[in-house]
């Protein structure tokens, strides 16, 4: 399956706009659901909150080389760190970007020249990273820069904690999910993460993500359309590594690429949980590799051991 023309994007984005003005005020576009008028600009659980002329607010937009090599290229993935995130994970490397909101406010217009500016630079994509609380915004964005000659892979760099209607909304709008899977146990998401039902939520929107076409498929050694799933390492398996590999093998979701990641270190909040206020063992790290590749996942990436 190939990706998206721009103007297949285009068409979709109008096909959609009814259905997203509904899924965003009242907001219901995370698992949280909170439910408040975000077009309206009123704030949500997530902490963001968007107001006429200041829709959408991001820390940076810059190329960047420290993604996936498939992501990389030559030209690096072209990435909009947005500010605030839907999770408030104890442990968030980018504590100050997703639980303290740095960053600037901005319109959606200008969103749409970032885009723009981010290809003309080289990039070899167009990566949202934490996008959901901003979705509305960012599709007039996409909408307007698709317009004006945007014509790179969109990337949907996401906590996976996602309307899985949401992600239904956005096939052929996305072009590469990225997914990073955080708990199997609904415990450790509450603890760790602030949500009651990150697990539900997260298999669910999986799911409608897989669904969408999991192989990746590449272009000069560079992906255009699939699903890459990312998944954090924890001390002394609160993550649910086994376990989840497990899922996802009785799913038959198997022709992905899956990304093990082992840069867990101990941030932010981390220090107020014991269980937590410590680094990874190579043996947590290589259990979870060993398994993915003796259930016979056809594309693991093995981050190395920092």
């Amino acid at each position: 399956m190939t990706r998206s023309t721009p103007q297949k994007k285009l068409e979709r984005i109008r096909e959609i706009w009814p259905m997203l003005r509904k899924l965003t005020g009242p907001c219901r576009a995370c698992g949280r659901a909170c439910e408040v008028d975000r077009p309206g600009g009123v704030q949500g659980l997530c902490r963001a909150m968007s107001s006429a002329g200041k829709e959408v607010r991001w820390l940076s937009a810059h190329l960047h080389f420290g993604e996936e090599e498939m992501l990389v290229g030559r030209g690096g993935s072209g990435t909009v760190f947005f500010s605030h995130c839907t999770l408030s994970c104890v442990f968030c490397q980018n504590w100050n970007i997703s639980q303290q909101g740095q960053g600037t406010d901005h319109s959606w217009e200008e969103l749409a020249e970032v885009f723009l500016r981010l290809q003309d630079e080289g990039a070899e994509n167009i990566n949202l990273v934490t996008p959901t609380q901003y979705i509305y915004p960012i599709v007039q964005a996409l909408e307007r820069a698709l317009q004006e000659g945007l014509d790179r892979p969109i990337v949907y760099n996401t906590n996976c904690y996602d309307n899985a209607e949401l992600i239904a909304l956005l096939d052929d709008v996305v072009d590469i999910w990225l997914p990073d899977f955080k708990y199997m146990c609904a415990d450790y998401g509450q603890k760790l993460s602030a949500v009651a039902n990150y697990p539900t939520v997260a298999k669910e929107a999986l799911r409608a993500m897989y669904d969408q076409g999991a192989a990746v498929r590449m272009e000069h050694g560079v992906a255009q359309k699939g699903l890459i799933i990312r998944h954090l390492v924890l001390p002394g398996g609160h993550a649910g590594s086994i376990e989840f590999l497990n899922w996802l093998q009785r799913e038959e979701m198997m022709d992905m690429s899956l990304s093990i990641m082992s840069q867990y270190h101990p941030q932010y909040q981390a220090h107020r949980y014991p269980e937590i206020d410590k680094t990874i063992t190579a043996g947590e790290f290589n259990a979870a590799v060993d398994c993915a590749e003796k259930l016979g996942f056809k594309a693991v990436i093995a981050q190395r051991m920092l």
